[in-house]
């Protein structure tokens, strides 16, 4: 029986244009898993849906004089005809504005709520007298609590690197009217997520995920703690209890359940509104999550969490193929650094299945990997071109000329030894390249498409069928030798089919099939479907075109054009010096326990640009040490400096890890130095 695959992708925000560093995280390989799975006959249901509540949509539509209805319609559509241009085949894409999405997001609070799980607290929060609102954090800015920067966000000090509760900011002011803050007492909701802890981490065990997102999620686990799930706000999905006008859930809660939602969405238009349930509430379904890493503490823990708590038998997800980052020339892409790539211009140059191959090509499954317009060019020119459609071209070209475009009637005993080798080898690389899809290797994948067609090249040469064309006695043994390649063709379109299925359609139509029959048959049954001999074939037409080195230059040109655009738009930082601080008595100095600490780890803080988390030995101990300073040192480049540490500081958690004290070092934050030490011992104390 064929198995129901459940597939989604994270759904993207609604709050600008995608890039190709989302596509490579979270929608190019679930499209080519998807389109994997219906060629092996199984039921797929592929669902997304735009993500359009949230603080961030109000500021941003604000900001650009519109509401916020107004807003997400503009990005839902801008993005969901970007994702036809990739040809992604959503089996449905949703957004979570829809008029059905609340009632699932209530069953959700109010069993969880029931459940002992959700908590009435009241908080103080930020409040401005003059808007008569309460405001969140990314609508708040202020004077930051460690280092005293007087443009500091709400939540994290750009200047330092320091994470924070907004109301721990000095001088707090509305960032859009300046107005001054107050604190001010209100009532939330928070989700208790530290009951899951246990749950979690058994079903966890249970697990055979990528290294990557085992690792990770088994430490944030740890960290669990309670979450509010609400906020002061109108736009989002209401809170099912009385006289709550003025208070929203909070996006976080809401976009995941969307999942749901979409597919509840796609069911009624369907005319089956109950159908939903054979995917979300069939233990029998396999349930697959495509996210970026940043998307994994929700998709492995809090979702998962949110479903153990209420009383609905829905799936917990069974694969989470999470990817890395996917960069553009070495840095991450940025719109308001103008490092970007224009994707309606784009698309008036180059293919979708140019992009698709070359993302697919050097995905970022295990380790972050970058788009460079070079490497573009060489894997089009080089491969599509050079590999893949010379063999696809030289072939039927030949088919055309020697044998009046008609399929050669087949003899098996005219078959030799090289030819069994190689119609042998044929079918290796196709097993090997349904595992690998299996498996959500779509960068090895692509890698088994290029070896099939360089393997059909070598024996396209190899044979010389144009030495046997010459003579009516070893015409057979040319005709032998189109029908082998005929079968590379046939086999080199079928596994090509998920990453670049343009050029597999037409591949398929010029072997005189239909790409509805592939389908129908599946994988196994069209690659065993013997090569209809006799059969008359259209001229080949050219499946791809060269990329000319003028265009790589003028894109390189055009992108850092765009960034010095958006550089020169940016007003620059002054460097502010901060008034000397009030005297203070040389007792207080003495207070101080300063010691030379070996730093022996470093990495980066998730969902942080400023912070890293060091290991520092500080000689009687090893100790966990946040410090804002990645926009400054690599991980790489600090292990093994000595440094300066503050040891008698009280812990601190920043970004939900427990800082065991402070590196001294000098700077706006921008600029900043680390105090190193030369010939100290480690342990050593510092006056």
């Amino acid at each position: 029986m064929n198995q129901k695959i459940l597939i989604t992708s994270a759904l993207p925000y609604a709050n600008g244009p995608l890039h190709f560093g989302h596509i490579a995280g979270a929608y190019l390989p679930a499209d080519c898993y998807a389109r994997f799975e219906r060629l092996q006959k199984n039921d797929v249901l592929y669902v997304c849906g735009s993500d359009e509540y949230g603080v961030a949509i109000t500021l941003s539509a604000e900001q650009a004089g519109r509401s916020a209805k107004e807003h997400v319609d503009q990005f839902h559509q801008v993005n969901k005809q970007f994702f036809e241009k990739l040809q992604i085949s959503f089996d449905h894409y949703s957004r979570t504005t829809w008029e059905g999405h609340p009632e699932t997001v209530h069953q959700f609070f109010k069993e969880l709520l029931a459940n002992g799980h959700i908590e009435e607290r009241v908080t103080e929060q930020l409040y401005s007298e003059k808007d008569n609102k309460f405001l969140a954090d990314r609508y708040v800015e202020g004077q930051c609590p460690r280092c005293g920067f007087n443009e500091a966000r709400g939540d994290e000090c750009q200047s330092c690197g320091a994470s924070y509760e907004a109301t721990e900011l000095k001088q707090p002011r509305s960032k859009l009217t300046q107005a001054p803050l107050t604190l001010k007492a209100t009532k939330h909701w928070f989700l208790l997520l530290d009951h899951f802890k246990e749950n979690l981490i058994k079903w966890i065990e249970t697990k055979q995920w990528k290294p990557n997102v085992t690792n990770f999620i088994k430490g944030y686990i740890d960290h669990l703690h309670a979450r509010a799930i609400t906020r002061d706000s109108q736009w989002g999905v209401s809170i099912p209890l009385p006289d709550l006008e003025e208070k929203v859930l909070y996006v976080w809660f809401d976009a995941p359940i969307g999942y749901i939602s979409a597919t509840k969405e796609w069911a009624l238009l369907k005319g089956q509104p109950e159908l939903w349930k054979e995917y979300w509430q069939n233990p029998q379904t396999k349930l697959v999550h495509f996210i970026g890493k940043d998307n994994i503490p929700f998709h492995a823990s809090i979702f998962p969490a949110m479903i153990m708590g209420q009383n609905q038998p829905y799936k917990l997800v069974d694969e989470l193929p999470a990817n890395e980052f996917y960069k553009l020339e070495g840095k991450q892409f940025s719109k308001s650094d103008g490092w970007f790539i224009d994707l309606e211009k784009f698309f008036l140059h180059y293919t979708a299945d140019q992009i698709r191959y070359v993302i697919a090509a050097n995905a970022p499954e295990t380790a972050d990997s970058e788009f460079t317009w070079k490497d573009f060019q060489q894997r089009c020119n080089a491969e599509l071109l050079g590999k893949y459609g010379n063999l696809v071209n030289r072939v039927l070209v030949f088919l055309q000329n020697q044998a009046s475009g008609k399929i050669p009637i087949f003899n098996e005993d005219d078959l030799e030894e090289n030819d069994r080798d190689f119609l042998k080898k044929v079918d290796t690389l196709a097993d090997q390249a349904e595992n690998l899809y299996r498996q959500f290797k779509v960068r090895q994948a692509s890698q088994t498409i290029m070896e099939l067609a360089q393997l059909g090249n070598g024996y396209f040469d190899s044979k010389q069928p144009w030495k046997d064309a010459k003579q009516l006695s070893t015409r057979p043994r040319m005709q032998t030798t189109l029908l082998c390649c005929l079968y590379c063709l046939k086999a080199l379109a079928l596994i090509s089919l998920p990453i670049i299925p343009s050029a597999a359609k037409k591949l398929v139509e010029m072997l005189g099939e239909q790409l509805q029959e592939v389908y129908q048959l599946g994988w196994r049954q069209f690659l065993q479907k013997p090569v209809m001999q006799g059969k008359q074939l259209a001229p080949p037409t050219i499946l791809f075109t060269r990329i000319e080195e003028e265009a790589i230059a003028t894109e390189l040109k055009e992108l850092n054009q765009l960034a010095l655009a958006a550089s020169k738009k940016k007003e620059p930082m002054q460097k502010e010096i901060l008034p000397l601080k009030e005297e203070i008595e040389i007792s207080e100095v003495k207070k101080l326990d300063l010691r030379v600490g070996l730093i022996l780890k470093a990495e980066k803080v998730a969902k942080s640009k400023k912070l890293l988390k060091l290991l520092v030995d500080i000689g009687i101990e090893k100790r966990v040490i946040v410090s804002g300073i990645a926009n400054n040192y690599s991980p790489e480049e600090i292990i093994g400096k000595k440094v300066v540490v503050v040891v008698n500081l009280k812990p601190a958690t920043l970004m939900g890890i427990k800082s065991q004290g402070m590196i001294l070092a000098g700077g706006s934050g921008l600029e900043m130095e680390l105090l190193s030490v030369q010939q100290l011992k480690v342990g050593e104390e510092v006056s």
